[in-house]
């Protein structure tokens, strides 16, 4: 039968074959998905570990990527959002239900804290603090559910008593979700993290930082090895309508190749870094936890066993530094641009003021303004030098 043009533009009658093997797998875009018959529409479930029904479920695409976070970070199943801190809502949106207490580390990523405090107004969850480096701060109730983890906090880069939190978590039959981020799957292993090959429960990544590389794709992740923790967030995954961009799913995966080069060669250049830092009169303290002197050091050195501790260094300005100087500093850097994330090629600076991020008392930090180092892919010479520059404008 002869077709209308318009019936041809979409109907052709000509397919190339659609299969071919290259260096990066295909890319497929999609919202409808093409059932071959209704035994194909009928015959499917959404537990299926690759249920093609719609785009919101997954593709080739954004289940290849899915598969490989997985086995980076030593899990088995992997839910993929548009952000890390949509991931992060993802977990609390699913286990949290009204009266139930949920503990967070003093060094808890701010956004996550500020979702937690408006469900704890609006849903009565009961928000408890608890000290990262000092298990016995974490006093659960019968009411406990979850428990938030960072390794390391991505402020104060403080390194969690993993062992012993996630120990008495499981001891008392409560979540234990891991923010990940800053070990990117890489540092340690999140499912199999000491001699008693303890794990967490859950994993949650924000591939927006050493996975994407580039500073322009926002994704995040939820990694699991229970089917039924993983089914109850496809759940609510699905009913919440989460998704992401084929698109943005090839270029993470693209970048996989070089994550652990890069992450590699920003840790080795932060080390550098953090040693020339703690000889600059300028700064009251340096963190980081692969420093000896850092007070969660053991911690980092018994989990992290590859050596490996990320691109991030904090810095604490001895209390005669002002906001106005350390604004004059920041503004300064050439090399250090000014700006919120890690993990990409360019190297960035933020400065935060601790007095407002914190709710436990923190001895362990001298007083003073923070400005936070995130290392890129330059040369950490050359880094060096911006930061020496910067610091002449205002030394006293």
């Amino acid at each position: 039968m002869k077709q209308n043009p318009q019936t041809a533009l979409i109907h052709a009658p000509r397919k190339a074959p659609q299969f071919i093997n290259t260096v990066q797998a295909p890319l497929f875009r999609a919202s409808t998905i093409i059932f071959e018959n209704t035994d194909a529409l009928f015959n499917r479930h959404w537990t299926d570990d690759y249920d093609y029904s719609y785009g919101t479920h997954g593709t080739p695409t954004t289940f290849t990527l899915g598969d490989n976070i997985a086995q980076i970070e030593g899990g088995q199943y992997c839910l993929l959002a548009p952000s890390g801190l949509s991931a992060i809502n993802l977990v609390n949106s699913c286990f949290l239900n009204h009266g139930d207490e949920v503990w967070v580390a003093d060094n808890i990523y701010g956004p996550n804290m500020e979702h937690l405090r408006n469900l704890e107004h609006r849903y009565n969850i009961i928000v408890k603090v608890y000290n990262p480096i000092d298990a016995t701060s974490f006093q659960p109730s019968e009411k406990a559910k979850l428990i938030w983890l960072e390794a390391a906090g991505s402020v104060t880069l403080e390194f969690p008593d993993l062992v012993n939190l996630v120990r008495k978590a499981k001891e008392k039959n409560i979540l234990t979700a891991l923010d990940n981020t800053w070990g990117a799957g890489l540092a340690f292993n999140t499912f199999d993290f000491s001699d008693e090959h303890l794990s967490v429960d859950i994993s949650v990544h924000a591939l927006t930082k050493y996975p994407s590389g580039g500073g322009d794709i926002l994704m995040g992740s939820v990694v699991t090895n229970d089917k039924s923790l993983h089914h109850q967030l496809f759940r609510t995954h699905a009913i919440q309508g989460i998704a992401i961009s084929g698109d943005d799913a090839a270029q993470v995966q693209r970048s996989l190749a070089s994550m652990q080069l890069r992450y590699q060669h920003q840790s080795q250049s932060a080390l550098q870094i953090l040693a020339w830092l703690k000889t600059q009169t300028a700064f009251a303290q340096v963190l980081h936890p692969a420093d000896p002197d850092n007070i969660s050091h053991t911690f980092w050195k018994d989990t992290c066993q590859t050596g490996l501790s990320a691109g991030l260094v904090s810095v604490i300005f001895k209390p005669e530094y002002d906001l106005v100087a350390i604004r004059k500093f920041c503004d300064h850097l050439k090399l250090f641009k000014i700006g919120f994330s890690w993990g990409g090629p360019i190297s960035l600076v933020m400065l935060y003021n601790l007095n407002g991020m914190r709710q436990l008392e923190h001895p362990h930090l001298q007083q003073g303004l923070l400005v936070r180092f995130c290392i890129g892919l330059e040369h950490p010479d050359d880094l060096i030098v911006d930061i020496e520059n910067a610091l002449k404008v205002i030394l006293v």
